[in-house]
């Protein structure tokens, strides 16, 4: 984030807490630890302001300091928290997720949808299916993952291209989808077949299927998937062992927030 913000909305934008944000984002798993230089050029920030922000933070007990180097506290944890303790799925997909992780032997997540990718709100890892780490908070595009797939079709028309044309659309592998009318069409049948499958597009190896969580007024709220890779399960195989267990929790899911 740059030092002057050239696109502030309007005169309730406030620079300044903008900045800490973009301190606290700029941490992550190849940046546990850095110097106020190493801060500063990541956020954009002169050395004066990141060092402001930083020591603010330190005073807070976000952020610790040892050595000369800068790293995110524990405490940090309570901001995410905040969300996940407010979020009925929280409590709710928890115990289904567990129940399909043990049938299936695989990782299940839960993700939601923000701007043009999946954000990982729960997440049970039983392999390490991907080159990097997944975790809760990690992001990925929507468009070219299942669980990102089953929460666009659920998205209106209008919507839908708003999205797809704020996506960063590539090809991650040979088998990547990127032409647009095509992966409407995908998007389609994911619509109509109620769950997506999602094989070797985004990392050679890895594929996924998920399905839908809806809400009370039937709008699809998040996306469950289970992962693993070709070498364990053929994509028929997949949708075979995977489906009925991942269908039967959204479903008991469903009718949990259903009675609330």
């Amino acid at each position: 984030m740059a030092e002057q913000d050239t696109q502030q909305p309007s005169d309730s934008y406030v620079q300044s807490f903008a900045r800490g944000l973009s301190v606290i984002r700029a941490f992550g798993p190849n940046r546990s630890q850095m110097t106020l230089s190493e801060v500063a050029a990541v956020t954009g920030l002169t050395r004066a302001g990141a060092r402001r922000i930083l020591l603010t933070l330190e005073h807070l007990g976000y952020v610790t300091v040892f050595d000369r180097k800068f790293a995110l506290t524990p405490r940090i944890l309570e901001l995410g928290y905040a969300y996940l303790s407010g979020t009925p799925l929280w409590n709710l997909a928890l115990p289904y997720m567990e129940e399909v992780a043990e049938l299936t032997r695989e990782s299940c997540s839960v993700s939601v949808l923000e701007g043009a990718d999946i954000v990982y709100i729960l997440r049970l890892s039983t392999h390490k299916v991907m080159t990097i780490n997944l975790a809760v908070g990690s992001r990925l595009p929507a468009w070219v993952t299942s669980m990102g797939r089953v929460l666009l079709a659920g998205l209106p028309e209008a919507e839908l291209d708003r999205v797809l044309a704020m996506s960063q659309i590539r090809a991650y592998t040979a088998d990547t989808v990127t032409d647009i009318a095509e992966l409407k069409r995908v998007l389609a049948g994911v619509r109509a077949d109620g769950y997506a499958c999602v094989a070797q597009e985004l990392e050679p190896g890895l594929q996924s299927v998920a399905v839908p969580i809806i809400d009370r007024s039937g709008r699809v709220i998040a996306a469950m998937n289970v992962s693993g890779h070709s070498n364990r399960f053929s994509r028929e195989a997949m949708l075979e062992a995977f489906l009925p267990p991942l269908r039967h929790a959204a479903d008991q899911i469903n009718h949990a927030l259903l009675r609330r």
